[in-house]
């Protein structure tokens, strides 16, 4: 199966910027890396926006989805704040990643550390269509739990 490819223009802000990089063939994510010019020690539950030193232009239709390294949450407790960032395509600036540490130890961010991964993604606009009843479904209304556990 072929893969899609998209061609996305990146600018290095910093001269220790490091390009986004896919580690192996299939992965879907690309790691992003802290451009820090000394360690930043996030104390438990600590936040910081750490910067990476790029920016760049998405084409629209598309977005980049910023997610956590599952390598850092399940070892270290470091995640990041808001889950999963979206940058928009019409977004310019630099690209920072907010962490967290949730764990009880303090955790040093390095310059040049793997910090998340972003995955190019397509995206539909909506049309809101306001109706005064929505179709039925069999799940109908049942939220929170209402399939099993």
């Amino acid at each position: 199966m072929a893969i899609d490819k998209v061609e996305l223009d990146i600018v290095k802000l910093h001269e220790n910027a490091v390009l986004p990089e896919y580690k192996t063939v299939g992965a879907a994510g690309a790691d992003l890396y802290a451009c820090i010019d000394e360690p930043i020690v996030l104390e438990s539950l600590d936040r910081s926006i750490i910067p990476t030193g790029l920016a760049m232009s998405i084409p629209e239709g598309y977005e980049v989805q910023v997610r956590a390294r599952s390598s850092l949450s399940t070892q270290f407790g470091i995640t990041m704040i808001n889950g999963i960032g979206t940058i928009d395509a019409d977004y310019r600036g630099e690209i920072g990643v907010p962490l967290v540490n949730l764990s009880k130890e303090p955790f040093t961010v390095k310059p040049g550390m793997r910090i998340a991964q972003m995955v190019l993604a397509r995206y539909a606009v909506a049309d809101w269509n306001e109706v005064e009843v929505l179709d039925e479904t069999v799940r109908g209304t049942g939220g929170y739990g209402s399939t099993g556990a």
